[in-house]
Formats: C-alpha cells, structure tokens, sequence
C-alpha cells in the first residue's frame, strides 16, 4: 500500500532535515557547544560494524549504548521544536474541546484494531493460550461495542501489548544501538525495522485502503490523542530530558522483554512506576508509522 511509502519518505527527508532545524530552535543552548550537522555525520563516519550488534540496555556506557548521539540528540530537538509550536497546542486543545468519554472510546477502539497483531506476536513467541485469550478480548470488545469499550477486561481478559520488536528481543535478537525517530521519537534500531512490519499488519491500513483521506486523519488524531493523555506527564522528567527519555526506554524494553520470556524482572531495576506512563511516549510516537 502506498501510505506507507509516502510516510517513510517523508520521514527520510525530515531526518536529513532534522539537525538543522533544531540547531535553530535549541535557543537554551550556547553556540560553542552545539554539534554541526557536519561534525555529526563526521562522527557517524567513525561508527563500527561491532558498534551496532550492541543489545543496549539503560546501565551501559553511552558510547555503547547511544554511539549515535550526535545526530539522536539533534533529531530530539527537532521533535522537541515540533511539539512546542505545534503537536503540544494542538494536543491541549483537543483535551479541552473533546470529552473525555470520546477520548477514551478513540484511545480503545484503536487498540482494540492491535490485538490481532498481537495474537500473531504471541503465537510466534509460542504463547498460543495467550494468543486465544487475545483473540478473545478482541471477539467479544468488537462484537459487543464495536471496540469503544472494554467489557473483556471484566471478564479477566486484560490486553498485553505487543509488536515485532518485542517478539525479536525474546527470541534474543539484539536491540541495537539507541535511536531517535524524526516524529516518532525513541526507538532502537530492531525496533525501528520491526515498527515498519508492524505498520503493515494494522487492519486500518486494509480497511482504509482506498480512502487516503481517512487513512491520514486517522494517523493524526491517533497522534493527537497520544499526546494529549501525556500532558498531565510533562513535569515528571526533569534534568537531561534526552538522557531520561533514552534509559526510560531501554529499561521498559528490557523489562517487557524478561515478562515476555516468564522471567520475573528481578533483575532490572525499572526507575520508577511514575515513569511507566512517560516511557509509553516513545511507544505511541512509534504507533504513527503504523
């Protein structure tokens, strides 16, 4: 299908459009200690092969970890600049404007069109009850309420997100460097190839196939809602936002990764649960390639 397309290449341009821009809006930043978009790409140069084989987790080192900081750090500000002059009013007046109860029945209904996905992920991770139970919830939330609401969950069928990304890390595939997608935001770089499989198995791709200007709508009210239920959120990192945003990530990642595999996480040190909200940012951006 050709949205997918169009999105991607409108991306590319962005990234490669990126540092520029946020070198003109990173006004809180001296002169002497911004990275040129030339320097970046003269760092990047220097990058090994080894140096993306890394499966980053929060409590390495940044060179291993984020060896393509340089450029992330640009393409953050760039989103940054994007969310102050437009995605963030836009956003907070949607909260104001649209009732809560439309709100919540939008922000269901399009998970709701993610379970069968997920069941697929689940199947491939050999997790074939919970593939039926996800199956379920998707049964009886689309034939009950046409997936505006959630009477599944009253029944014990909780939802249990999941995308390629996270089916590659539990069969150990390494993450990746740390990586930060124009408009979409954190990612890695298995995550980042796997949110382009994903993008092709929502159904709102097949079912708005022939209608361009639905699809579109429907990519940006997703990404309006998004960001309007993170407003309450906008005070919780504080410091090195950048730095918060990428360990917050790679700690969730890992952490949903050892659940997938039936560990019990006692091994990694998730930061804090009022984080946990913070850290699905990264998560819904990377839902607007979908």
């Amino acid at each position: 299908m050709r949205h997918c397309s169009y999105l991607w290449i409108g991306l590319s341009g962005l990234l490669l459009s990126a540092p520029s821009f946020a070198t003109e809006h990173q006004s809180n930043t001296s002169a002497s200690s911004e990275v040129s978009r030339l320097e970046s790409l003269k760092q990047l140069k220097e990058l090994r092969v080894d140096q993306f084989k890394v499966d980053a987790n929060a409590a390495q080192s940044e060179e291993l970890k984020d060896p393509l900081q340089p450029l992330n750090r640009q393409v953050y500000a760039f989103n940054e600049a994007l969310d102050r002059t437009l995605l963030r009013p836009v956003a907070v007046t949607y909260s104001e404007k649209v009732p809560e109860q439309v709100r919540g029945s939008f922000t269901q209904a399009r998970k709701n069109l993610d379970e069968p996905w997920n069941a697929v992920n689940q199947l491939v991770q050999g997790k074939p009850l919970r593939a039926a139970k996800t199956l379920g919830r998707f049964t009886i939330n689309t034939l009950t309420t046409l997936g505006l609401a959630d009477p599944a969950r009253r029944l014990g069928l909780d939802s249990e997100d999941e995308s390629l990304g996270t089916t590659l890390g539990f069969y150990g595939v390494a993450s990746g460097p740390y990586l930060v997608l124009p408009l979409l935001g954190p990612s890695t770089l298995r995550d980042g190839i796997g949110s382009i499989v994903d993008s092709q198995a929502r159904p709102q791709k097949y079912m708005l196939d022939d209608h361009d200007g639905l699809y579109w709508g429907e990519i940006a009210w997703r990404g309006v809602d998004t960001r309007a239920r993170l407003l309450d959120l906008e005070n919780v990192l504080q410091g090195d936002k950048y730095a918060a945003m990428r360990d917050i990530y790679l700690q969730r990642k890992n952490f949903e990764i050892a659940q997938k595999r039936d560990a019990d996480g006692s091994s990694i040190s998730f930061i804090d649960d009022e984080f946990e909200d913070a850290s699905d940012l990264e998560q819904e951006k990377l839902e607007l390639d979908q």
